[in-house]
């Protein structure tokens, strides 16, 4: 069939921001689906708040708007763009609850908007969970036995009669938001009440479970003509009661019989035409009982999905270029194969190799948390791994994780379990852990049986029977190290036995007790040197004319020659807390710049959700660990000119040191290790004249302790070479400084990170409190040249982490003296430390008696994470730039060229604000401090602070509150600034309770207190009690360094799982209140990037409202 040419426009809603569920394999899906629709001579309307994401540059859509993803807005959008077509299947579960709650409002109906990829009827069988299960039934597909609920009443009523244990699904959430295994009574009302909340549509199913049953999914595409094909088939490692985005998972299956897979495949075609995905891709998951063969539907995603994007990764088929296509009217026979040229989609992918994805966690960050794996998805990011054998591929993506580990077994931190008995070990791999894949090994090694480890586990014997043939090639090479020959005993057979399983040289080289690099040479004198292979989505039927590759150890090498100068980019791993989408976003701009300017551009990187391993983002794609080893493999392998290492995040960095001397573009290495290097550091900027809060360096607790003794508490404790703040802590005392300096060592939470972030040193300074905190981001050229990007004023005070921080642009509480002075402090510093590329500097203002006092708190030389925020905000694509500069070009060249532009000369300001993920951690406690905690970001944009910074807390999900009660509870220290924010939300007609200090002290000053909260464990409702009832709509809790579980944590840990708005600094409610007075003196406007970067002036009276 023809493209539609009865639409003109059509709209695409983004997901927003990174959170735990929803990732950044939007952005791949998103971007995508804009090339495409662009491509077809469409009018493209792009919604998102999420700045780092590539969807979101100006270039890939007619009309960007950033802006919050609530009804109110989209329906504005809708007023003023009036498209002809809404996409919702692109933008995960936000996109398409936006796009039933746009139905539900009239709204579609009202202005003409089609839905096209899936209606609203499809979107609604799928979602409502009792009309699904109906639906398969009505196919004769097995379910399991289940009832629909609403109430706790109704759910009991349900319990009684299909019988413990079950699980709990709410209808229209993402990532296992809610669900959750009952086995007992008081459990069962627990997480039946948990899942009514968290359903938008107060839903839930309750199905008998089927925990230990084995887990699979398809991914499956329909067109209009009925044709459908299986991308990939999917299977979980874990069994059934882990949350799939949570589970080791493998492509393609590998237990099912042909039999199985193809009834498998029967009924996932059947449940899309009976659901009604009439074109597109879906996931289809279903559950197979190990004893019977029984099949059961579990759900469909009638969307493009995660899974989608690691079902596209894994076989080079482009899901959501493809699905886009079919949504505008073609069949998968008119859409050819990007990869091949030579078939078209309706041919279904075939791979002749094997795909593990291995999710990464971060419970290091959220003290509290059992780290226990179940219905709800926890994990932050994931890396997928391509071998020729699943123990390859594991392996591979063992390492690819970055958090210390080699690989499945035979590195230093595999002692950690030499202290646990056979039975405590069997017991602890039979709960749902992320270490349970390596406690397994283990117990494999030791002999314990498979049998009694699948009985245990429920993991198939397969799996533990692959997992087996690693231990026992461990336990071979350690018979030959045994030997007196050493690690020239390996033979050229026994080395290729070992690379075939997926050991690294790092593994053997701990086995025999030698250096990486002498196993390296080991190696490769006995001739095992590694091939690379193409992904070609046909088991090699056809010629692949796409260059997407990864390592094998064969004979037969598929690396194409060129002649054209080559530049690898390293990429930034798996998406952690610290290190996402924002640095993805820098190189992705780097390799499109880089293709521009004519270099041949070759990515690294081992993470499926994102845009950089789109195989047509660069010239060339290597899905394969970041480690040493892999990466100078590639290098053999390509001979590139230059290699960036400065825009993945500390993942490259980590790297630098290693790589071939004179390869490494941009900034020095030893310049990135001055500005680490706490003595180097602070000599340099008392050379250059610039002020540092007093500190030191210490190795150990007594060094702590005499640093301490001469600069005084409190103190910021931090550990160097790492992003994120990680293990950073504000100390006021000396016990604290105990606790902080034992968590940094071998034995505390950052140990397993491995690596220089736990070998260096660590770094204290005084704390500078009430201090205003200052971000910069700039570029130098080798000509001495610095381009000043944005200086960034934070809302919440130093001592809150830059990246959970909100930020403005341009600073509205710095005077132009100040401003100037940073900007000519971040010169000298891009000027002594010969910074050829990005830099990003940190400093603290602080003012006392009437003196303004600009502290240079760090220098980073490397890509940050407001980079993408920047470039929005000022129109300059300082990454694209920074990208050029770093090969040799100069700023006035890239005027000349039209890459540099000018910044946007406007009135607009722009807030990027970070946005956490408490809600799936009710154990931790959510107050704001020194080390990093979110997950993603949003930005609001308009035309002052107030309004800019009022919507990126809607878009953030901490919608504020128009009318109801605010509930105050501060330190002493911010009752002065609270007593400002108490009065501006009293004059917009909130009212306030408070704890008795923060009550006394507002009372005094004039402010009406309706009521005083009574401490807990005193007569009256407390805290907790009130947050409970539903009685506050707002809670700012300012706590006090880090101490003992009090009143505050309880507090902010009521407002959490209440899924109340929670303001932790006093600074971000007094912004709070300003923009709250601006939401209700100005009607709401949108207006596209588009508009902001050609420059709007003026206040919102002036601008026009649109």
């Amino acid at each position: 069939m023809p493209r539609r040419d009865d639409i003109t426009s059509i709209l695409l809603i983004g997901s927003g921001p990174i959170v735990i569920g929803q990732a950044c394999e939007f952005d791949y899906s998103g971007t995508q689906a804009c090339q495409v629709l662009r491509e077809e001579g469409y009018r493209v309307i792009l919604a998102n708040s999420n700045p780092a994401t590539i969807m979101t540059d100006p270039e890939f859509a007619d009309a960007t708007y950033i802006e919050p993803l609530r009804l109110d807005v989209l329906t504005r959008i809708i007023q003023r763009e009036r498209p002809d077509a809404l996409l919702p299947t692109m933008g995960g579960q936000t996109a398409l609850n936006l796009a039933m709650e746009l139905v539900e409002a009239g709204v579609l109906e009202e202005y003409g908007v089609e839905l096209i990829g899936a209606d609203a009827a499809a979107i609604a069988t799928a979602e409502d969970r009792a009309t699904f299960k109906d639906a398969m039934q009505e196919i004769g597909l097995g379910v399991p036995p289940s009832g629909v609920a609403h109430s706790l009443d109704e759910a009991l009523g349900v319990v009684a009669d299909i019988g413990l244990p079950v699980v709990v699904r709410p209808a229209y959430i993402l990532g296992g938001r809610g669900t959750g295994i009952a086995s007992t009574g008081d459990g069962f009302r627990r997480v039946a009440s948990a899942g009514i909340d968290a359903s938008p549509i107060g839903e839930i199913l309750i199905e008998r479970s089927i925990a230990g049953w084995k887990e699979y999914e398809l991914e499956v595409m329909r067109d209009r003509a009925d044709n459908c094909v299986v991308v990939c088939s999917i299977e979980n490692v874990d069994p059934m009661g882990i949350h799939t985005g949570d589970s080791i998972t493998v492509a393609p299956a590998q237990t099912l019989t042909d039999v199985e897979y193809q009834a498998m495949r029967d009924a996932a075609f059947a449940c899309l035409r009976r659901v009604g995905v009439e074109t597109g891709g879906s996931n289809v998951q279903f559950a197979v009982d190990p004893e019977t063969g029984e099949q059961v539907i579990i759900e469909m995603n009638p969307r493009v999905s995660r899974s989608s994007a690691l079902a596209s990764k894994a076989t080079g088929f482009p899901i959501a270029k493809i699905a886009a296509r079919l949504a505008v009217g073609y069949t998968l026979d008119e859409i050819p194969n990007d990869i091949t040229e030579m078939t078209p989609a309706a041919f279904e992918p075939t791979i002749d190799y094997v795909v593990t994805k291995v999710p990464r966690w971060a419970f290091e960050k959220f003290p509290g948390t059992t780290g226990v794996l179940n219905t709800s998805m926890q994990s932050v990011g994931e890396v997928m791994a391509i071998g020729r054998t699943f123990p390859e591929s594991l392996q591979k993506a063992m390492r690819s994780l970055e958090n210390g580990r080699l690989g499945l077994n035979a590195d230093p931190a595999e002692a950690t379990l030499d202290g646990l008995d056979d039975d405590a070990l069997l017991a602890a791999a039979a709960v749902g852990t992320p270490e349970r894949i390596l406690q397994i090994e283990a117990l494999l090694r030791r002999g314990v049986t498979i049998r009694r480890i699948h009985e245990a586990t429920r993991v198939d014997p397969w799996f533990l029977d692959q997992i087996l043939s690693i231990s026992e090639e461990r336990m071979h090479l350690e018979a030959v190290a045994a030997r007196s020959e050493g690690i020239r005993g390996l033979t050229r057979s026994d080395w290729r036995r070992a690379k075939r399983l997926g050991f690294s040289d790092a593994q053997v080289a701990y086995l025999f007790g030698v250096g990486n690099g002498e196993a390296r040479a080991a190696r490769e004198a006995v001739g095992v040197l590694p091939t690379f292979k193409t992904v070609d989505t046909c088991g090699a039927e056809f010629a692949a004319e796409t260059p997407y590759h990864y390592s094998a150890w064969e004979d037969e090498d598929e690396v194409r020659p060129s002649d054209r100068p080559k530049v690898m980019i390293l990429g930034s791993g798996p998406n952690r807390i610290g290190q996402g989408l924002e640095f993805d976003y820098c190189c992705v701009h780097a390799s499109y710049a880089l293709r521009d300017a004519g270099f041949e551009t070759i990515m690294v990187n081992c993470n499926p959700e994102t845009v950089s391993t789109d195989y047509d983002t660069s010239d060339r794609l290597y899905f394969e660990p970041l480690t040493i080893e892999d990466v100078t493999n590639i290098i053999d392998a390509e001979q590139p000119v230059g290699i960036i290492v400065a825009f993945g995040g500390q993942t490259p960095l980590k790297l630098a040191g290693d790589l071939p001397e004179g390869l490494v573009v941009g900034t020095s290495p030893g310049s990135i290790d001055l500005a680490e290097d706490r003595e180097q550091w602070s000599a340099l900027c008392a050379e250059i004249g610039i002020q540092q809060p007093p500190g030191g360096t210490a190795y150990d607790l007594a060094a702590a302790r005499a640093i301490v003794d001469g600069i005084g508490f409190p103190v910021l404790v931090r550990p160097s070479y790492v992003l994120g703040g990680r293990a950073m802590q504000i100390v006021y005392d000396d016990a604290q400084l105990v606790l902080a300096m034992d968590e940094l060592s071998e034995f505390g939470s950052l140990g397993i990170e491995g690596g220089l972030s736990s070998e260096r040193p660590v770094l204290i300074d005084r704390f500078l409190e009430d201090a205003t905190e200052v971000d910069v981001d700039a570029v130098r050229d080798h000509t001495g040249e610095v381009v000043i990007g944005a200086v960034m004023e934070h809302v919440e005070e130093a001592g809150v982490h830059s990246g959970d921080s909100a930020c403005v642009i341009p600073p509205p509480n710095l005077s132009d003296e100040v401003v100037g002075v940073i900007e000519g402090h971040t010169r000298r510093i891009a000027e002594a430390l010969d910074v050829r590329g990005l830099v990003n500097v940190q400093f603290a203002v602080k003012s006392s008696d009437g003196a303004t006092e600009v502290y240079v708190i760090e220098a980073n030389p490397r890509a940050s994470r407001t980079v993408p925020f920047v470039a929005k905000a000022t129109g300059v694509p300082l990454a694209k730039v920074a990208a050029r500069v770093m090969l040799g070009a100069t700023l006035a060249e890239l005027r000349t060229e039209g890459l540099l532009v000018e910044r946007v000369v406007g009135d607009h300001v722009s807030v990027k604000e970070a946005v956490l993920p408490f809600d799936r951690f009710p154990g931790a406690d959510p107050v704001l401090g020194p080390e990093m905690r979110s997950t993603g970001e949003v930005m609001g944009i308009d035309l002052t602070t107030g309004l800019a910074f009022t919507k990126s807390q809607i878009a953030a999900g901490g919608s504020l509150p128009e009318s109801g009660t605010v509930f105050l509870s501060l330190a002493d220290r911010d009752k002065e600034v609270g007593l400002e924010a108490a009065r501006g939300f009293e004059s917009l007609g909130l009212e306030i309770v408070a704890t008795s200090g923060t009550a006394r002290h507002l009372r005094a000053n004039g402010v009406s207190v309706r009521e005083t909260v009574a401490k807990i464990g005193e007569e009256g409702i407390d805290a907790v009690e009130l947050i409970a009832s539903g009685a506050v709509q707002l809670l700012v809790n300012s706590p006090r360094g880090r101490g003992p579980r009090a009143d505050g944590e309880h507090i902010r840990g009521a407002a959490a799982a209440a899924g109340i708005p929670l303001l932790t600094t006093v600074s971000a409610a007094l912004a709070a209140a300003r923009g709250l007075a601006d939401w209700h003196r100005y009607p709401l406007a949108v207006r596209t990037l588009q508009e902001y970067h050609r420059g709007v002036t003026g206040t919102p009276e002036e601008a026009g409202q649109s």
